[in-house]
């Protein structure tokens, strides 16, 4: 249904250092970075595995409460993506582990992000 998404982000360099540690165990990069003189001066890039899908842009008026779960390819990406986020500035939010009230299957782990928000990897295939 949706074809990408963005964040506002209060401190490009940090932030930046928290996605790519977080988003390597799930095999999403940094894609894409929008030349300044096209977004006003504002740092801006896309994460994803073949295309930009999460974005995030500089911003001094950022909000926190948004929730981003990316897919993992099982149980062990999951761990490592927690592991990556908490030793980069993440803020533990739910720890690795199964949520069976939310299916049999599921599998994920929580993170505060630098800005707030709520970022989660989750696996629903059966370990």
């Amino acid at each position: 249904m949706l074809d990408h998404v963005g964040i506002l982000v209060a401190d490009w360099t940090k932030s930046r250092a928290f996605y790519d540690a977080a988003f390597a165990p799930l095999g999403y990069t940094m894609l894409a970075e929008v030349p300044e003189q096209y977004t006003g001066g504002v740092r801006v890039g896309g994460y994803g595995n073949q295309k930009p899908d999460f974005w995030l842009t500089e911003s001094k008026d950022v909000g926190p409460g948004r929730h981003y779960a990316f897919a993992a390819a099982d149980h062990a990406a999951v761990d490592a993506f927690y592991s990556a986020a908490m030793a980069n500035g993440g803020r533990d939010n739910g720890g690795p582990g199964p949520r069976p009230h939310y299916h049999e299957h599921y599998y994920g782990a929580f993170v505060i992000d630098p800005d707030g928000n709520n970022v989660e990897a989750v696996c629903h295939a059966p370990k």
